[in-house]
């Protein structure tokens, strides 16, 4: 993090008689840990004040994803961080198995849209400018990534009855194994919300969890209030803001979506709900 805000901080230096940059791209070696990267920008008071972070893109080796994340933590850690990922190298392998990379990846991070690609072949306004982190662009939660085809793995049936579609989910006994790994839960709530009460919450929780949760996004219905809350968590930090107003004929709810390591689904849901106004 020192040798980033410095390097950071040189660059800002010498722009200074030559005009702005467009825009810096880190590239990370390998097997870096995303997290005190992305936080950098939210915690150092002078790179904050002069720079936004637009994005975190993970490129996925499609051929050879499925080993890496058996023999390296970092590749999902990776993947979780990401708001996008290119999934290189898709002529390497059978649609079959692009598939089942493809699912891996979503149980992962439900959130991040996946480009298919060879040889990076991205056009780069696809990946540039796309506010990942601007509380402004966050105007969705679609949970339809979290709902694989039926008869996949993690399967939740139909999400629009909309007050017990959790409620049968992970008790059937097949996901121990899982609950070790990184991969999105998402919450879903049809009644308003006590803006206090889902505040303390959600301190409370990242005070807690903070190292387990990678990532978090949200948009609630807050009682007595005609717009949006809408928050995101980096780690530990979390920043949330009321956008947009709700539209006439619009349907309110809240939902949030971790993205996190040995989360405990059934926990989290017990405290979002008990945050009803």
């Amino acid at each position: 993090r020192g040798d980033l805000i410095r390097v950071l901080s040189g660059l800002m230096k010498r722009q200074g008689s030559k005009g702005a940059f467009d825009a810096i791209i880190v590239e990370t070696t390998g097997l870096a840990d995303p997290g005190p990267v992305a936080q950098t920008f939210f915690v150092d008071e002078e790179v904050s004040s002069r720079t936004q972070l637009d994005s975190v893109t993970a490129l996925v080796d499609a051929k050879h994803l499925p080993l890496r994340l058996a023999d390296s933590r970092e590749a999902a850690e990776q993947i979780a961080f990401a708001d996008q990922i290119i999934l290189n190298k898709t002529d390497l392998v059978g649609e079959a198995e692009l598939a089942q990379v493809e699912a891996a990846i979503r149980r992962i991070n439900p959130l991040a849209p996946i480009h298919r690609a060879q040889r990076a072949n991205v056009p780069l306004d696809a990946i540039l400018n796309r506010g990942g982190f601007d509380l402004d662009r966050i105007v969705s939660l679609e949970p339809a990534f979290l709902n694989p085809a039926h008869g996949e793995e993690g399967h939740v049936h139909d999400e629009h009855c909309g007050h017990d579609h959790h409620d049968h989910d992970h008790d059937h006994g097949g996901h121990a194994h899982e609950d070790q790994s990184i991969r999105g839960v998402a919450l879903t709530l049809d009644r308003p919300l006590n803006g206090q009460r889902v505040t303390q919450w959600l301190n409370a929780l990242l005070q807690d969890k903070g190292p387990d949760i990678l990532r978090a996004k949200g948009i609630l219905d807050v009682a007595g209030e005609d717009k949006r809350l809408v928050f995101q968590a980096v780690h530990m930090i979390l920043e949330g803001d009321l956008q947009r107003e709700w539209r006439e004929g619009e349907k309110r709810y809240s939902r949030m979506v971790f993205i996190g390591r040995n989360l405990d689904e059934a926990l989290l849901k017990r405290g979002f709900e008990s945050c009803a106004a």
